[in-house]
């Protein structure tokens, strides 16, 4: 297996890139060379080098071996819904297998590949196959990103299922406070830390802009 995680979230807008960026950093730290991906994104912005993805170039900022934008995030699309919509939209589908060889190609030049998924779990990519199932076939363990707000322990609950559902690993998962002021937070935060069968990795608290190695420090990888 290759040496990585696979990050996925309750829900979209929960922090994904923040805790991958936080994950990169925190690898980083401990002289750990590490590649990224984000395989596909949608309400990418046009540039003269062409579709570019904020949370992409996020990644490809802070992990340490410098790939091609296009190796970063090989699906890229302008409209910002759902990736196989925004696909379909130009008559393009997504397909698993290019990510693979694109994937199996990066993994031996870093000693981490961090790979963050699009929306929550089970994402469409396209009629037929999600984003569960791409993690599958990358075989990596996957670290759930639970953004702290009304409805996060039914989301959560639900992914921790499907995930088992698909034979994958939780490795972990990681609390994201996403509002200034969620009412019962910690009460929040026990509740799943009882209920779900993986450590929790970290608490990232609230923050209104990426500081990468700030919250790197919020997570615990001696779990990992």
């Amino acid at each position: 297996m290759t040496r990585g995680f696979f990050i996925t979230g309750t829900d979209t807008e929960v922090g994904k890139t923040w805790v991958s960026a936080a994950l990169l950093s925190a690898l980083k730290a401990r002289g750990h060379s590490t590649a990224a991906m984000k395989p596909a994104s949608a309400g990418c912005v046009e540039t003269p080098e062409g579709l570019r993805n904020e949370d992409a170039l996020i990644l490809q900022r802070h992990a340490t071996l410098a790939l091609p934008y296009e190796q970063v995030n090989p699906y890229a699309f302008a409209p910002p819904i759902a990736p196989h919509l925004a696909a379909a939209r130009i008559g393009q589908r997504i397909d698993i297998a290019p990510v693979k060889a694109i994937f199996d190609s990066i993994a031996p030049h870093a000693d981490y590949l961090v790979v963050e998924g699009a929306g929550g779990w089970r994402v469409p990519l396209n009629e037929r196959e999600t984003i569960a199932d791409l993690a599958k076939v990358l075989d990596l363990p996957v670290i759930l990103v639970v953004g702290m707000r009304l409805g996060c322990i039914n989301h959560a609950l639900l992914s921790c299922e499907s995930i088992a559902g698909h034979g994958v690993k939780l490795a972990g998962w990681v609390a994201n406070s996403i509002l200034p002021d969620f009412a019962e937070l910690e009460e929040n935060i026990d509740t799943l830390r009882q209920r779900i069968d993986a450590p929790l990795l970290g608490v990232i608290p609230h923050m209104t802009e990426l500081d990468a190695a700030l919250a790197a420090g919020h997570l615990n990888l001696n779990h990992l």
